[in-house]
Parts: structure tokens; sequence; C-alpha cells
């Protein structure tokens, strides 16, 4: 994606889903959590706020070109992780294992990939 004209509005939603889902690590283990896992803590009022950045990613993906199709499977992932986010505990849980924002950055990076015509590199950043 070195010269794609979306590469640096891309670049900002990657760093975004970063901190979201995995800019922390939790000492002695592999696994990492983000400011939507910690947000999530607080009932009610930490999900709602997390949705919005998840939003916002949505808005920039369908501004970016991608396909309804794929609009459609990344608000799913925001709907899972609103829903069963908000479900104590539980919740947070899930959110460290799911990542939903890393998720549908991972969805359009591959789309902007193809979009350019090289093949999609990768995985989901874990």
């Amino acid at each position: 994606m070195r010269d794609h004209p979306h590469k640096d509005r891309f670049e900002r939603l990657d760093r975004l889903s970063r901190k979201l889902d995995s800019v922390f690590r939790i000492p002695g283990t592999g696994i990492r959590i983000g400011y939507d896992s910690i947000a999530g803590l607080i009932p009610v009022v930490g999900d709602l706020a997390a949705t919005l950045p998840a939003a916002w990613i949505l808005l920039e993906s369908r501004r970016m070109g991608l396909p309804k199709r794929r609009l459609a499977r990344q608000g799913v992932n925001v709907a899972l992780d609103t829903v069963i986010g908000s479900i104590p505990v539980l919740g947070s849980i899930f959110d460290i294992g799911f990542r939903s924002n890393l998720r549908n950055v991972e969805i359009l990076r591959q789309h902007l990939e193809r979009d350019e015509g090289s093949a999609p590199v990768g995985s989901l950043p874990g």
C-alpha cells in the first residue's frame, strides 16, 4: 500500500485500532488489551464510548470505497463487540479476544491492497 491514495487515512485508522484493541500487554502474559477493553469496565458508558471510534472506522472505510458487503461485515463486528461487550465480565473477556477494530481495519487493508493490484499481506495483528 506504499503509494495508495488513501495511505495516510488508512495509517491513522490502523494506529487507532491498535490503541483501541492492543496497546498494552498484560505483564507476564502475551495478552494484549486496549482502551476499548478498559473502557468496557465502566458499565454502559464505557461500551458506548468505545462504539464512537469504531463507528468512525466504518465511516472512513465507506469513504475509502469499501464495498457494502464488507461494510456490513464491519458493522456486524461492531455490533457483536457492543452487545457482547456490554455483558459484565464476559464482555471484557470477549473484547480482549475479539478485537473488532483490528478486524475491521484488516478488512479495509485487504480491500485497499486488492484495489491497488497487490495481493493482501499479513493477518490480524496480535
